[in-house]
């Protein structure tokens, strides 16, 4: 099923390519500049969307062997993730259930347990508690009730989810709408994890705009994708997710640099390739896009997370690859690869969201506009504002009408 919705997406980039037309929206839409300034809102945005809806907070690949983990802060809240014997992702509050101290620091590594370095209470890494330090000074306690606080966890597609919500009731595959069935055709369950860094960028929500927008490839990124890049976009969407790719009827594989007529192809004869171009956005936080270096396909999965005030961001970059590189040459050009993504990002996306959210602070602006040809950011500040301002009763409704909707 998932790779007859690929074809229909393809056929419909070929369709558009080939008139040399897209699909627009209704209309232009404004939306407020104080959607990007008001501190109200952005900590309405970490509670009730970061803290609230389902995170992918790692690859797979972060996390390939038993016992490794992966320590992070998300809005505030201590997250740690564990590989268990049996291979399954958990997800716990990095919070000792002692004082409250964070069990384990931030960063990755492998253990098989944690002891807090406050007083030394010891957990497994499947959470449970199994050393309380001079327990007969501390006195007796029901060590099954005091285990690490398990966080909703969902892996699928090679890549991991978790709700910062102890009480959710929100499943974490009806949040993703199948959206995760499609994003496995990348084949990212099998892949490895070549490199990683960590950006500082504007709003987040600004920051997301860019991941939408193909409009801007040819001007802001005229010095490295080139003036004559495309910047029209047709948007697929699951819910709140989103695929932007460019209509084309040539087009090129990853790892090829020769066009193919796609339309000349038959639906088996279509590469998996060939299928997943463009970007691929998990809302809230994240953007997949395909490249190719080191000999080999690779992708670039951007993370992206509020920072400690309303201007502020950071964005995790994960160069993954189906294999690691062996030889020098293949080595130095995935570096290559992953060092000129982040120029684009850091000194041309970023750089410019800075100056933009710094011009908007001003005031001066009511409104800024989303073009017909820009319904990724139309739909985005949708969900984003129905999200932030739906109750956790109204949160559950959403999404059971889009399984409804999808079921039709």
């Amino acid at each position: 099923m998932s790779r007859e919705q690929l074809i229909s997406m393809t056929r419909n980039l070929i369709a558009h390519g080939a008139a040399d037309t897209m699909e627009y929206a209704d209309d232009i839409v404004r939306v407020p500049a104080s959607t990007y300034t008001d501190p109200a809102l952005f900590e309405l945005e970490k509670r009730n969307i970061f803290r609230r809806l389902p995170l992918m907070v790692a690859p797979s690949c972060e996390l390939p062997e038993p016992g490794d983990y992966k320590a992070m802060d998300i809005c505030g809240v201590p997250l740690l993730l564990a590989r268990q014997r049996d291979g399954a992702a958990a997800a716990f509050l990095n919070m000792c259930s002692h004082r409250g101290n964070p069990v384990v620091a931030d960063g990755t590594g492998n253990a098989s347990r944690f002891t807090c370095g406050y007083h030394g209470w010891t957990f497994k890494n499947d959470g449970d508690l199994v050393g309380v330090a001079s327990a007969k000074d501390f006195g007796a306690v029901d060590k099954a009730a005091l285990c690490l606080k398990r966080f909703p966890v969902h892996e699928s597609a090679g890549l991991i989810w978790a709700t910062l919500d102890l009480d959710s009731k929100l499943s974490i595959a009806d949040y993703l709408c199948g959206y995760d069935d499609l994003l496995s055709a990348f084949g990212f369950d099998g892949w490895t994890l070549f490199a990683r860094r960590t950006l500082s960028g504007p709003n987040w929500k600004t920051a997301y705009d860019g991941y939408l927008d193909f409009y801007h490839l040819p001007v802001l990124h005229k010095d490295t994708f080139g003036a004559d890049f495309y910047n029209r976009a047709n948007y697929f969407f699951w819910g709140p997710h989103q695929r932007l790719s460019a209509p084309s009827k040539m087009a090129t594989r990853v790892g090829s640099d020769v066009e193919e007529d796609l339309s000349l192809l038959g639906d088996s004869e279509i590469p998996d390739d060939a299928l997943l171009s463009g970007v691929w956005t998990i809302f809230p936080h994240i953007s997949i896009a395909s490249f190719y270096g080191g000999g080999q396909r690779g992708a670039m999965i951007s993370q992206l997370f509020p920072g400690g005030s309303v201007g502020e961001s950071f964005t995790t970059q994960y160069y993954v690859m189906e294999n690691q590189p062996e030889t020098e040459a293949d080595i130095k050009s995935a570096h290559e690869q992953f060092d000129f993504l982040e120029v684009v990002v850091r000194d041309e996306d970023y750089a410019t969201g800075k100056r933009q959210h710094e011009a908007l602070q001003s005031g001066m602006l009511k409104e800024v506009l989303f073009g017909k040809n820009e319904r990724g950011g139309q739909v985005f500040h949708e969900w984003a504002a129905k999200l932030a301002n739906a109750n956790d009763e109204e949160l559950l409704e959403i999404f059971a009408a889009e399984q409804r909707e999808a079921a039709e």
